[in-house]
């Protein structure tokens, strides 16, 4: 059986996803990997102190990985004593249920920032994450017994980045969509339940993994896997593993963020320390043997770092060069800049923004292109000495803040009066 053709079976074979409630997190950037959750009946404004801290745990280890939440449990990746573990959290108290050890932390040639950072993805009893060093490994989510395990450089050919790898695996039906990097194999689709390998994507130049994560698109009927390594952002058939399209225009010196898909165009934008990068909006132009990607516009106003990008109707919000801006998402021009919390991380939610700051501030903005308008701001009552990259995370009205070892949880849901 071809590869196209085990693959095609595997999209039919799981057409949808796995129910997931709408104030479950079950992975990076939420059920979806936009950053904006479907949970209603939260807090519009904050008190002066912030909302209630419900409880608070250590011991999480090191490391930047945002949390999944799922089933009445969170998941985490954490590091200790050189080796990274995957646990299991109560979400009624923090306490812990499970931790696995799935592998080394992965040695980089950064000068700072070891540990994981990749969100586990749940779905349907089990969980897929990935170490820094490249251990790529399947669990069952109530026990942490493990189900399949490979390595992305053993076994795969990868070729990581200065600060190892970072992606978190993206599952698509029967599928799991990860970025080894190399010649061999720069994508590479799974069987999600077995590991077994379906299709790879040889990018011959140019292919080393970035720090961002994949997520799926369409060029007229043609569906899509599009990730952002290294070398640009690039697009691959989801039947396949062929190559479609390659746009490095946009490149900067850390290639972290989330692309962004609307209505047949993505979105993307880096940025880092060497100010490179830049916002590019393509369009995607289905072809008979493929797809296009065309550029609409290349602006240097955002250039997000590391803290992610959220679309909300036209709009998209995100912190950069001078703090949270928002942009007009099909032409890219700048509604608003604020300083606000400064660079930092976010998500959206019922029409407002939660921020976190990497100094571990937090403020809720209402998500407007007409302006800046703050609802609320606090400080974590505790803070380590590291910057905190996690992105914040809400789920059943509870918010969870990540700082390395530090886990906090406030509850953000609005308290109806009894009728």
């Amino acid at each position: 059986m071809t590869s196209r053709a085990l693959a095609g079976l595997l999209l039919l074979a799981y057409p949808f996803q796995p129910s997931i409630r709408a104030d479950d997190w079950p992975g990076w950037r939420g059920p979806d990997r936009t950053g904006v959750s479907a949970e209603k009946g939260l807090l519009s404004t904050w008190p002066k102190e912030g909302p209630k801290l419900l409880w608070s745990v250590t011991g999480l280890g090191g490391g930047y990985a945002s949390p999944a939440v799922a089933g009445g449990r969170i998941f985490v990746m954490g590091s200790k004593d050189g080796d990274e573990y995957v646990r299991a959290l109560s979400v009624t108290n923090g306490k812990p249920l499970w931790a696995v050890k799935i592998g080394k932390v992965g040695k980089n040639t950064g000068p700072n920032y070891p540990g994981p950072r990749a969100t586990p993805s749940v779905r349907g009893g089990r969980l897929w994450t990935l170490g820094s060093d490249g251990d790529l490994v399947c669990l069952q989510t109530q026990d942490g017994k493990l189900v399949w395990r490979k390595h992305l450089e053993r076994d795969f050919k990868g070729v990581r980045d200065t600060w190892a790898y970072c992606e978190s695996p993206l599952i698509d039906g029967g599928l799991l969509i990860c970025t080894p990097g190399g010649p061999d194999a720069t994508m590479l689709a799974l069987a999600k339940d077995t590991g077994k390998p379906v299709w790879k994507t040889a990018k011959e130049d140019a292919n080393t993994a970035g720090y961002a994560s994949p997520i799926v698109a369409h060029a007229g009927k043609r569906k899509l896997y599009v990730q952002f390594i290294v070398s640009g952002v690039i697009g691959v058939d989801a039947h396949t593993g062929k190559l479609l399209f390659s746009y490095r225009r946009n490149v900067g010196s850390v290639s972290a963020v989330t692309p962004i898909y609307h209505v047949g165009h993505i979105f993307a934008t880096a940025g880092g320390l060497d100010r490179a990068g830049g916002d590019a909006l393509l369009k995607l132009v289905e072809t008979d043997d493929g797809a296009l990607a065309k550029e609409v516009y290349l602006h240097r106003d955002l250039m997000t770092f590391h803290g992610g990008v959220v679309r909300l109707g036209e709009y998209l919000y995100g912190t950069g060069k001078g703090g949270l801006i928002c942009l007009a998402f099909r032409t890219g021009k700048v509604k608003w800049r604020h300083r606000s919390i400064g660079q930092g991380s976010l998500l959206a939610a019922e029409g407002r923004l939660y921020l976190r700051g990497t100094g571990g501030q937090m403020a809720l903005v209402e998500a407007s292109p007409e302006g800046y308008r703050e609802k609320g701001r606090f400080r974590q009552p505790k803070r380590t000495r590291y910057a905190t990259f996690a992105h914040p995370v809400v789920a059943n009205g509870r918010l969870y803040l990540r700082d390395d070892d530090l886990l906090f949880c406030y509850d953000v849901a609005e308290k109806k009066p009894r009728p």
